[in-house]
């Protein structure tokens, strides 16, 4: 059974995050020790106030996050701040005791329409609340576009950043969207990128590795 928990909307601080961990991978915790995830905070303008829900897995496996309102465009009927988006979400993971975990892939979905000569950019940043390391991913599309797209992080084993053991930090999530116009002619033509979950199949899922304490 999948549990489903809705954004709210505040202020994120700057937070920084996490040094690997030694141990090696551990099985997935057992159904009666389900993960149970909090949004404690969402903030941007990719994300306003009950746009963006979050979903967990039943194996505990992966959790992913569905947004309503998430695009950037440039064009002739786009405000001079829409060609950039943001959400940044800071999430309160209660792990069963005896475990720990560490993001290890990342699958980004949404559409893109893009002019030729447009160009648009989705970017990723998480951390641990309080840690001082931060995986970065930033993925390009160019135009002419006109199709869904999809893209991957994949974290190797042994560069996973791993929450220590005992301590109970949040997992900040920040993704982007933004698009340039390049060559194209934007004041007759719009291009766009997007993360929306009108249509279920358009989301970001995160999978999580985890490790016995």
């Amino acid at each position: 059974m999948l549990r489903t928990l809705t954004a709210g909307a505040a202020m994120l601080g700057a937070l920084a995050m996490a040094a690997p961990a030694q141990a090696a991978p551990a099985p997935s915790p057992t159904p009666d020790e389900m993960m149970i995830i909090d949004v404690v905070k969402a903030n941007g303008s990719g994300c306003p106030d009950d746009t963006a829900a979050i979903t967990v897995s039943k194996d505990n496996k992966a959790f992913t996050v569905s947004y309503s309102e998430y695009t950037a465009q440039v064009g002739p009927e786009s405000s001079p701040l829409d060609f950039r988006k943001n959400c940044q979400l800071a999430l309160d993971i209660k792990v069963p005791s005896g475990f720990t975990f560490a993001i290890a892939t990342a699958d980004y979905r949404g559409f893109a329409e893009l002019q030729k000569g447009a160009w648009a950019q989705q970017n990723a940043n998480y951390y641990f609340q309080g840690y001082t390391q931060t995986t970065r991913s930033e993925h390009t599309f160019k135009g002419p576009m006109s199709d869904d797209w999809q893209r991957t992080d994949q974290v190797g084993i042994a560069s996973l950043n791993f929450l220590k053991c005992g301590d109970r930090r949040f997992l900040n999530i920040n993704t982007e969207l933004r698009v340039n116009r390049g060559f194209s002619d934007a004041k007759k033509h719009t291009s766009f990128i997007s993360m929306d979950s009108t249509d279920a199949s358009i989301n970001t899922v995160y999978r999580v590795q985890w490790k016995k304490c």
